[in-house]
């Protein structure tokens, strides 16, 4: 930034020092032909009073001879009178008959004169016939201006631009130390490690913008690293019981088998948990899976009505073991794209959610709504807790009944993965009746496998 800033300064100031110097030396220029018009208007007014030429230098003394000159020559050049010593006209004959007909500005090296001089030669008439006036002046005195000038932006420019310099790199590094305070606590955060953030500095600036976005970064990875330490420790514990299940019947087993006994109910009870244990790893490949962007749908022509008739009838004997009952309604002629495997898998989620945790009747309706289809699955329970339902589709979020009741807070984020890869949403919808009610809207046309 120092760099760079100093670039620009030096940019700044030579433009400045161009500007400068031009706008001077049109001044100075400006100031000499103003004082050579003058002194020629007072020459011609002499040349035109007088009855010889040569009582007009000799005369009042108009001009310094180191400072500048007056000549007085005929329309061919011929020198009839001047201030310098040397006798040599300043205008060429060619030169002398164009200023006989109008003024002549222009600019030479004249002998006697100190430096360059700038003339101006007018036409003047005496006694009938036309003369050139020539009036020179030394631009010595401007050079020099403008030489002091140009000197004083090649010394003062340096000093300007290592001053500003300077003071800009103490004041980029007083700006920026915030931001090194910011990576010295960076380097010691850690998420295991509570309440950690970054310092902010007193300023509302972008740098405090900046901190507090990344604080609010840091609380959203830290939310996520306790959610999947706990979902581990949680899987852990899912694992860890039906592993002891499967142990136990397998042991019971083996002694069923030396002493006699059924060895059938021990296989099947140990069967059952190891369906457990496969379900269990398969929504955490799924949950994987989908984290990575990577869930394949092979999206089919589905029949809504069959799909969740199947559904119903695949939950049907533990509904009624708990007293319950599931109702279907939605129209035989509603079709939608789907993959069938992951449709099912959505639906029987959301149908164990409502066997685990609801209530009463469970409902399961579709119906369409433009260029989607809406699938709802209800129940009569006392519905998602006010805390749980901003977070319910997240993965591993578990209200205090799941933890109760076996669950591992992975079912409705299934839910919502499987809806997502289809192009659709999932949602819990508020109704006007007691009970949850989960919303699956899925475009009714097929969308490309991922």
């Amino acid at each position: 930034m120092t760099v760079a800033f100093a670039l620009a300064m030096a940019l700044v100031i030579a433009a400045m020092g161009v500007f400068v110097y031009e706008r001077q030396e049109t001044q100075l220029d400006e100031i000499v032909e103003t004082s050579l018009r003058s002194r020629s208007d007072d020459v011609a007014a002499l040349v035109r009073s007088s009855d010889t030429t040569r009582s007009v230098v000799g005369g009042p003394r108009l001009v310094e001879s180191d400072e500048g000159f007056i000549q007085i020559l005929t329309p061919r050049g011929r020198l009839l009178d001047g201030t310098t010593q040397n006798r040599v006209p300043a205008l060429r004959p060619g030169e002398a008959r164009r200023a006989a007909r109008s003024p002549l500005m222009l600019g030479r090296h004249v002998a006697g004169v100190d430096g360059p001089a700038r003339i101006l030669a007018r036409p003047a008439s005496s006694q009938g016939r036309t003369l050139v006036v020539v009036t020179g002046a030394s631009l010595s005195d401007r050079d020099d201006t403008l030489t002091t000038l140009s000197k004083s932006f090649l010394i003062g420019g340096p000093i300007a631009v290592l001053l500003a310099s300077g003071i800009g790199y103490m004041l980029a590094t007083i700006g920026f130390r915030p931001v090194e305070a910011m990576r010295q606590r960076a380097k010691r955060i850690s998420l295991t490690r509570d309440g950690e953030r970054l310092p902010l500095p007193d300023a509302h600036d972008e740098i405090r913008r900046l901190g507090e976005t990344l604080n609010d970064m840091l609380a959203r990875l830290q939310a996520s690293f306790v959610r999947e330490r706990r979902f581990v420790a949680d899987a852990s514990h899912e694992m860890r019981t039906p592993l002891a299940v499967v142990k136990a019947e397998l042991e019971a087993a083996m002694r069923a088998e030396r002493s006699g006994g059924n060895v059938r109910e021990s296989l099947v009870a140990a069967l059952e948990e190891t369906d457990h244990l496969a379900q269990l790893a398969e929504d955490l490949l799924l949950i994987a899976r989908s984290a990575d962007g990577q869930l394949p749908v092979r999206p089919e022509d589905v029949q809504l009505h069959d799909l969740l008739e199947r559904t119903g009838q695949r939950f049907a004997d533990r509904a009624g073991e708990q007293g319950r009952r599931i109702h279907v309604d939605a129209p035989h002629d509603l079709r939608v794209a789907m993959d069938p495997l992951r449709s099912r898998q959505a639906l029987w989620n959301l149908v164990d959610n409502a066997l685990r945790y609801g209530a009463g009747e469970i409902r399961l309706t579709a119906r369409g709504n433009g260029e989607a289809v809406e699938i709802d699955v209800s129940d009569e329970g006392a519905g998602f807790p006010a805390e749980l339902e901003p977070h319910a589709f997240e993965r591993f979020s578990r209200g205090d009944g799941a933890r109760t009741r076996g669950g591992t807070g992975i079912g409705l984020a299934i839910v919502r993965v499987i809806a997502e890869a289809h192009g659709g949403t999932a949602e819990i919808v508020d109704t006007a009746s007691n009970g949850a009610t989960v919303r699956l809207r899925v475009p009714i046309a097929a969308r490309s496998a991922n």
